[in-house]
């Protein structure tokens, strides 16, 4: 019922039937559902989940894995991104969205997939990998659209690719929200050239904020009227360019989080005194340490043998990274305060949670597919099931803040377990009731999608009919 009453608000099915017929469509939905459902993506697996839900299907028919694996080769890169237009035409152009960018990567060990090729992958197993990004819409909380690519590029390079494929759809007033991966010169002017705006978190804190924060330090860290309780930092902003050759002034947002800096400290602390230790141990070795040796500490020599004599910290670079520990920035193209640029870098959180809930919520960490046309669109339906989970994570996100006492099955695997106890049985007379009634704490969650209890009964009827129907 929840997911029926999600894509009945989003109106999601006029979208897909447009884009891919009745039929299609239905079967869509219901591989978005069993994915949200089982979290599980096996199209072997699915005649399971047919057999005890409700589908979106016509006359909820029910169709094999085999089915499902032609299915999944049939449908075209035409009719995806039709939905994906539709899915786009009714945004309002005229109000500043900001849309939050990340990327992850999976691995894929399918020989027949062009996309897949070895890259820098972020939890790296051994494997080729293809990279999967999405753009999310903090102002209405909603995915508006993704994009794949080969494993071997990074990034930092595609964002202007997805930039542009957003001024493609018809996306001008636009503000882009990114993470340090993304920090990088050339980024900066593409979206300068292109008219758009950017909050980004700055990579690595680059020497130049370095130089800006020592300059500032002292002067907001301990001022009650720079404190920003709702994220328990102390902030403050300055106008002012980022390079040399820059021809428009930057707003650099500088922050300072105590209890980040007592965090971070002590992990830098261990971190110098096991390399410190590391290096001792290896005293008349002859060994290459690395870079990150080199940066703090100096490695003396034998001239002749080339081993490692003995070690001295370097005291200043050692010191000056002490000293920065809780700091941070955010850069932002438009005039804004420190307040309002973290809240709205914070907001970009939601995307990060569509990323986790892809992998290890949905299924979608293998694609168990051996073909590119049906690695394609099951990457489609991820999507479909990620809009409609993003949906249903709002929905009880917003009923729990307005709740005295926070439930511990307002997560949406907890509300999904939950809700997955109402059940129909079918009797001898052939008609399918339900086995109990509604919960207190089912009839909570289903009022967070705006449905009663009494509904309940009524979709059970209706459901119990079709099928009754369906097997005459």
């Amino acid at each position: 019922m929840v997911i029926n009453q999600v894509v009945k608000d989003m109106g999601l099915c006029e979208k897909l039937e447009a884009a891919f017929g009745t039929r299609n469509s239905g079967l869509i939905l219901d591989l978005a559902a069993y994915s949200i459902i089982t979290e599980n993506n096996a199209a072997q697996y699915y005649p399971d989940y047919a057999y005890n839900h409700p589908l979106f299907t016509p006359n909820m028919k029910a169709y094999s894995d085999s089915t499902i694996s032609d299915f999944l080769r049939d449908l075209s890169e035409n009719q995806r991104q039709m939905f994906l237009n539709l899915w786009n035409e009714e945004r309002n152009r005229r109000e500043r969205i900001y849309v939050s960018y990340d990327s992850t990567n999976k691995n894929c060990e399918a020989g027949d997939i062009s996309m897949v090729e070895y890259g820098a992958a972020k939890v790296d197993a051994g494997l080729p990998i293809f990279n999967y990004a999405v753009a999310y819409d903090v102002n209405n909380r909603e995915p508006l659209t993704y994009e794949k690519y080969p494993g071997s590029i990074n990034d930092v390079s595609q964002l202007q690719f997805m930039i542009a494929k957003m001024k493609g759809c018809g996306y001008n007033n636009i503000g882009f929200i990114l993470d340090r991966g993304y920090f990088s010169k050339e980024n900066l002017k593409f979206m300068d050239d292109n008219g758009f705006a950017f909050i980004i978190m700055v990579k690595g804190m680059k020497s130049f904020i370095h130089d800006q924060i020592r300059q500032q330090k002292g002067s907001f860290e301990s001022s009650w009227g720079n404190q920003i309780a709702e994220f328990g930092v102390y902030g403050k902003t300055i106008h002012t360019f980022l390079y040399v050759s820059d021809t428009k002034k930057r707003y650099i947002h500088m922050y300072y989080s105590a209890a980040k800096a007592a965090g971070k400290r002590a992990r830098f602390e261990e971190n110098i005194q096991q390399m410190q230790s590391y290096l001792d141990s290896n005293r008349n070795v002859k060994r290459e340490f690395g870079p990150v040796f080199d940066k703090y500490f100096f490695l003396h020599r034998d001239q002749d043998s080339g081993v490692l004599v003995y070690v001295e910290p370097k005291l200043q670079v050692i010191q000056d990274e002490l000293e920065l520990c809780g700091y941070f920035a955010i850069i932002t193209s438009e005039k804004m305060d420190a307040k309002q640029a973290i809240r709205l870098y914070k907001s970009r959180d939601a995307s990060e949670k569509l990323f986790r809930a892809d992998k290890s919520f949905l299924g979608n960490g293998a694609l168990c597919v051996a073909s590119q046309e049906a690695a394609d669109n099951k990457i489609f339906i991820g999507f479909i099931a990620l809009i409609i989970r993003c949906r249903i994570y709002t929905a009880l996100k917003d009923k729990v803040s307005t709740m005295i006492k926070k439930p511990n099955y307002f997560t949406v695997p907890a509300a999904i377990r939950e809700l997955e106890k109402i059940e129909l049985c079918r009797h001898l007379d052939n008609v399918y009731r339900m086995d109990h009634a509604v919960t207190k704490a089912q009839k909570e969650i289903l009022s967070a999608f705006g449905i009663e209890g009494a509904q309940v009964k009524y979709k059970a009827a209706f459901i119990s009919e079709a099928l009754r129907e369906e097997t005459k």
